[in-house]
């Protein structure tokens, strides 16, 4: 390939082709044209009447973010000495001023390394030195923390989307237009590091036609999305769930992308209804915080609801088409493979299984000697149009094994096709001889109204080399003491085979969770 970036820092450090899995561009959607600019095919060729973002502070079309990221763009190459294949850091909530920001590095050649507002100076420190980031893009209101890491060479600021920050005040002296780079399809379009469930965040590489790729099978397949559509997600921008799920989809199909800033239930819920929100896209447990607010909310916007970061219960599931008349599209997908692809939407829906292989993928599981297995159980296997390239991480072996991308969980795969989620690999528990899957006491657990959310682990145990041992948060009105604790035990008992049941319960506030709400299993094993 004939590369425009004159900075190849990510791509010298790519793992070797032997290294790397498998690509599959079987569809005719995924056919892309060699030379790519993802930016351009998202914004630039939209209705430039329609609109494109909406959120309370105001209303953008395609032909102002395009505009804008254009002024950006220009700004950063022509004043802030941008050359392609740099590194950007963005940093802030989902808004209209970081999403042009993220067009304008892409129009500009530059690499996104877009991260959590959560994240701390210690953990943006460690993201700033291991991809060499030259320039900064950060919300005035989080400006503290990137500064206390030590910061970059070129940083500007903005006001979120009041319009009064130092970048707006320099966009109103550039000239408008600009010819964006003409990037090659495999020209490194971001880099998105891992939310940190196993404790290490890896930096996964993706280039331009990647982004486009989820769009066009899993969005393009299973939601069937339509011009107009009006799309939420709770997730950051900086999460590859939330990318598509906010921004890409939206703006492939001729969508409008709904940011929220508050995170919280309510706050999604009122967006819902003040915005008219079509699409919604959160996680299993927001869905169940969301149920008791339900009917105080006008959710009759709704059409499309989808579920990923966790296995969604088959409990919550039906609670939540019961209580909406909504059957939630489930799926899981992981950082290395950019979005979706594994899911099921509307009567191939089975509820507690995440589905079948999305178009463009193919999925198995794979036995101990790592074969791939018709139907069985066995650590899930993905090939595609997306994979896993990690930059500058020995982890590459662990992820891509014999061409395929072993995601790290455990699924049974039916005669059918679907895929029925058991656990991660690491959080199967070996108790008296006795596979238990985590998840499935987690699902038991759920089914009782007192447990707002939980989490199960195995724990040492002198007689059975390890116990099931659950935290749980509960909900209002139920007190943290043994008759509780024997309440949800004899529950779990009832739901699946009692050598499963929970041998210890832990009551706590809150469970560990990344920046973008995964659970942090690993740091309930340390306690």
């Amino acid at each position: 390939m004939t590369t425009t970036h004159m900075d190849t820092f990510i791509r010298d450090r790519l793992p070797s082709p032997d290294a790397q899995p498998e690509f599959l561009f079987d569809l005719p959607e995924l056919q892309y044209p060699e030379r790519l600019n993802a930016a351009v095919e998202l914004i630039d060729r939209g209705d430039p009447d329609a609109l494109a973002v909406l959120n309370d502070a105001g209303a953008w079309t395609y032909g102002r973010m395009t505009d804008l990221s254009d002024r950006i763009a220009r700004l950063l190459v022509e004043e802030e000495g941008l050359i392609p294949g740099n590194r950007v850091f963005l940093r802030g909530p989902n808004n209209a001023m970081l999403f042009a920001a993220w067009l304008g590095v892409l129009k500009a050649g530059g690499v996104v390394v877009a991260t959590m507002p959560l994240l701390r100076p210690g953990e943006i420190a460690t993201i700033l030195e291991r991809a060499q980031i030259s320039h900064a893009i950060v919300d005035s209101r989080f400006l503290a923390d990137f500064e206390a890491s030590g910061g970059v060479g070129s940083l500007l600021t903005y006001d979120g989307d009041s319009g009064t920050g130092e970048l707006e005040r320099r966009l109103e002296t550039v000239t408008p237009g600009f010819t964006s780079v003409d990037t090659h399809r495999d020209d490194v379009a971001l880099v998105a590091f891992t939310s940190g469930t196993t404790g290490n965040p890896k930096g996964c590489v993706h280039y331009h036609r990647d982004i486009l790729a989820s769009a066009d099978s899993f969005a393009r397949s299973i939601l069937k999305p339509q011009p107009g559509d009006r799309w939420t997600c709770s997730a950051p921008m900086a999460f590859t769930f939330g990318l598509g799920m906010i921004l890409i989809f939206p703006w492939r199909f001729g969508g409008t992308a709904v940011t929220i800033e508050t995170p919280g239930p309510k706050p999604l819920l009122e967006a819902i209804a003040r915005h008219k929100v079509t699409t919604l896209a959160t996680a299993p447990t927001a869905y169940k915080a969301i149920l008791g607010m339900v009917g105080e909310s006008d959710i009759s916007s709704l059409r499309t609801c989808v579920s990923a970061g966790e296995h969604l219960p088959a409990a919550t599931w039906h609670a939540w088409h019961e209580a909406t008349g909504i059957r939630i599209v489930d799926g899981i997908g992981a950082t290395e493979m950019m979005h979706i692809f594994i899911s099921a939407s509307g009567d191939d829906i089975r509820p507690g299984a995440t589905g079948k292989a999305v178009p463009g993928y193919v999925a198995t599981v794979l036995d101990e000697e790592n074969r791939p297995m018709a139907s069985g159980t066995g650590r899930l296997a993905i090939k595609g149009p997306t994979g896993c390239r990690y930059f500058d991480d020995p982890r590459q072996a662990n992820y891509v094994v014999g061409a395929w991308n072993v995601t790290g969980d455990t699924y049974r795969k039916d005669e059918d096709g679907y895929f029925w989620y058991l656990a991660r690999s690491d959080d199967m528990i070996i108790s008296s001889g006795y596979n238990i899957a985590a998840p499935e006491v987690e699902n038991a657990l759920y089914s009782h109204a007192a447990v707002q959310e939980c989490a199960v682990i195995g724990a040492p145990c002198p007689e059975r080399g390890q116990k099931v041992k659950a935290f749980v948060v509960l909900a209002p009105g139920y007190a943290p003491d043994a008759g509780t604790v024997a309440l949800l035990q004899d529950h779990v008992k009832t739901e699946i085979a009692p050598y499963k049941y929970p041998r210890e319960i832990a009551f706590v506030d809150a469970l560990p969770k990344t920046a973008t709400g995964k659970l942090q299993r690993f740091a309930l094993r340390d306690r």
